[in-house]
């Protein structure tokens, strides 16, 4: 069988969520197989794009595409293939890293073999092989982003949605867990990355600038710089507040 390889395109998508427009007329392709950084401060709308590029939330106006090899595609069919890791993970506390593995084992319904096999290469590349009956609640920050992490990669998914995953994380453990995703990244797995922090999005293949809801730049990390004639990302935020973009 083919393997999976998940694109999204998005065309003007609008949702308010109360008095506020989450988001304002958001259009973008997510390519498969590129490691994609949806870039902004808080507010700027990353959860509300997540939530609804996985159907949680449904948009006020416009449309969102899944592709496979090209091809339009439905997202029901794909939808099992489509990991998600949100801000808030749903750890428990007083089990381990293994029984945390065996649980979603269960809850993904994965073929014994194939699971030991998947959850050998997860330990090893994580570097928690030796934690393996550590409880989630005694876990390091990065230890705990990468317990999640494993969880929603145990069912092999061609596209991983990431909300926030290095958050309030130490650098070497947010060095790490980059480490990781660019391993992943080398499988053709779509990733797309939420973060605020503004010097992660060098580390992407393709950068999309949110801020209040609106698309502000998008393209290569090194060409969204050249075009706006900034040197970073900070700057390029403050150049729009200084144009009144913002």
């Amino acid at each position: 069988m083919q393997q999976m390889s998940i694109g999204i395109k998005i065309s003007n998508i609008k949702k308010k969520l109360g008095p506020n427009q989450a988001l304002d007329g958001v259009s973008t392709h997510f390519e498969e197989g590129l490691l994609h950084g949806l870039i902004g401060p808080e507010g700027a709308g990353k959860t509300t794009l997540l939530r609804t590029l996985l159907n949680l939330l449904t948009p006020d106006e416009g449309t969102v595409q899944f592709t496979n090899h090209g091809a339009n595609i439905d997202y029901n069919s794909i939808r099992s293939s489509i990991a998600y890791m949100p801000q808030q993970q749903s750890l428990y506390g007083d089990l381990s890293i293994s029984e945390h593995l065996d649980f979603f084992r269960d809850l993904y319904q994965i073929p014994q073999d194939v699971y030991l096999k998947r959850r050998e290469e997860l330990l090893h590349i994580t570097r928690l092989d030796k934690f393996i009956d550590r409880p989630a609640g005694k876990l390091s920050g990065g230890m705990y982003k990468k317990l999640g992490l494993m969880c929603a990669l145990l069912q092999s998914p061609a596209a991983i949605l990431l909300d926030e995953p290095t958050n309030g994380v130490d650098p070497i453990s947010r060095r790490e867990f980059w480490d990781l995703l660019h391993r992943l990244s080398k499988e053709n797995i779509l990733i797309i990355f939420a973060t605020a922090y503004m010097d992660e999005a060098e580390r992407c293949d393709r950068v999309h600038i949110l801020s209040t809801g609106s698309l502000i730049a998008e393209g290569t990390p090194r060409g969204v710089l050249e075009r706006e004639n900034v040197e970073s990302y900070d700057a390029l935020f403050i150049k729009r507040a200084a144009e009144g973009v913002l």
